[in-house]
This record gives structure tokens, C-alpha cells and sequence, in this order.
């Protein structure tokens, strides 16, 4: 008997190399290098796009596109941030033009309400931390299903403004300035908005579901090979990735 017919395909090799050596390889057309930067990217750019598009679908073809425009113009890229960033940047970019193009009038630029309140606020940046406890992982309470749900749908309903500076900021830990580079506005209004979406979460959530956070919007699996084949294919096609 065949106790292997059933058995999923393992997991492909991680490319280890460094970032540079990867640009470098996409620039010369190296289909590794393309597969090995959108591995290490698909899950912060599906959170980008999430905290912009209001659903999953939506999400996934934000992250496709933001690859295609972002390997045809390879050339632009100085270094003067980390790719991540120069790809999640590129993906608010998207996703604010695919919602723009549906009727939806999206607006991440300064409001009058953070101007006014920039220096009452900016202050309390650190009031409140989303860090697991000591002695359980990420892993472990990722597997209390509710909870990751409950979260996950508290911060869907908070407004774009918000969402999109919690995704960046709490979900995927990145600092201030990336942040602000990525959504095209000041460090302070970065620091308001984040206090805000914290404090509607704080108003509709329990203290014990606050570990959970890190397990949010996770892209992983099928859909994560989907948007490797897809843009891989696409690359093909433009003549982007040389032959072996």
C-alpha cells in the first residue's frame, strides 16, 4: 500500500539569500529570485492591502498587481528603504487606485481632526501594548480559533484611516517612519490614528484577546502559491524571466 499517495508536497526551499542578492537576481530575470522576494513579502503585502480593501478577494489581487508593477519598474528601487517597505508602499498605492476605480473615495492624507489633535495625543504613542505573554507562543495561541476571529473582525470594522495604520503598525510591527512612508503622511498623524484604532479596539475587546493579534490576516498555503504562480506566469509572458 502506498502510504504516501495522500501526502502533501513538502514545502519549498527557503532562499536565503540577502536582499540585494535578490533584486539583483530579479533584474536579471531569475525566476528564484522573483518567487524568493514575493515568499518573504506575500503575507505584509496582503495585510497593506487588507487594511485598505474591505475584503479578503480584493486583498489577494492588490498583492498581484502590486508585484507586476513593482518587478516591471525593479529599476527604480535606490535602496533608500527596505524593499518590504518599497512594496508595501506600492500596495496602498493599489489598493487605493483599485478602490477609487469601484466608487469608493478613499482619503489617507492629514484631516483636519488629526491636526487638532496631533499634540494632545502623539504623547500617549506606547499607553497600550499588543506582546504575547511570556511562555506561550504566537504559534500556540494562534490555535484558539475564536478569539483570532473575534480580533480579526473588531479590526475590520474600524474606519481606513485607522485600519490601515493598525494593520502596519501592530500587525506587522513596523515602526513609525515605515509606516508613514507607506501611507504617504506625517509621523505624527501615524502616531494619532495608531492611539485611536487602539483605543475603539480597547472599547470592544476584552483585555485577554490582545496576544492573539500577531495571527491576524495570515497568508499563507494555497493562496499564497496562487499569487507565486500568477505572477510568475505573468513575468513569463512579458519576457521578464530568462530562460534556464
Amino acid at each position: 500500500m502506498d502510504t504516501n499517495r495522500n501526502a502533501k508536497p513538502p514545502p519549498p526551499a527557503v532562499d536565503a539569500r540577502p536582499e540585494a542578492d535578490l533584486v539583483a537576481g530579479a533584474r536579471a530575470g531569475e525566476a528564484s529570485a522573483f518567487e524568493a522576494i514575493m515568499r518573504r513579502n506575500n503575507r505584509l503585502l496582503f495585510r497593506t492591502a487588507r487594511g485598505v480593501v474591505p475584503d479578503d478577494a480584493e486583498a489577494q489581487d492588490v498583492v498581484q498587481e502590486t508585484y507586476l508593477r513593482a518587478f516591471t519598474s525593479l529599476d527604480s528601487f535606490r535602496g533608500e528603504a527596505a524593499l518590504s517597505t518599497w512594496l508595501a508602499r506600492i500596495a496602498v498605492n493599489v489598493a487605493l487606485t483599485v478602490q477609487r476605480k469601484k466608487g469608493r473615495i478613499v482619503q489617507l492624507e492629514v484631516r483636519l481632526e488629526d491636526q487638532e489633535s496631533l499634540a494632545a495625543e502623539t504623547s500617549q504613542e506606547n499607553v497600550m501594548s499588543f506582546r504575547a505573554p511570556d511562555g506561550e507562543s504566537p504559534d500556540a495561541m494562534a490555535e484558539r480559533g475564536q478569539v483570532r476571529v473575534l480580533l480579526q473582525a473588531a479590526v475590520e470594522q474600524l474606519p481606513v484611516i485607522y485600519r490601515s495604520v493598525f494593520i502596519l503598525r501592530a500587525v506587522e510591527d513596523m515602526s513609525v517612519e515605515e509606516t508613514a512612508y507607506c501611507l504617504g503622511v506625517s509621523s505624527d498623524v501615524v502616531k494619532t490614528r495608531f492611539l485611536r484604532a487602539r483605543t475603539m479596539l480597547r472599547e470592544s475587546l476584552a483585555e485577554q484577546v490582545k496576544p492573539y493579534l500577531h495571527s491576524t490576516f495570515s497568508f499563507a498555503g494555497q493562496r499564497c502559491d496562487a499569487v507565486v504562480s500568477h505572477v510568475l506566469a505573468a513575468l513569463h509572458l512579458r519576457g521578464m524571466i530568462r530562460p534556464h
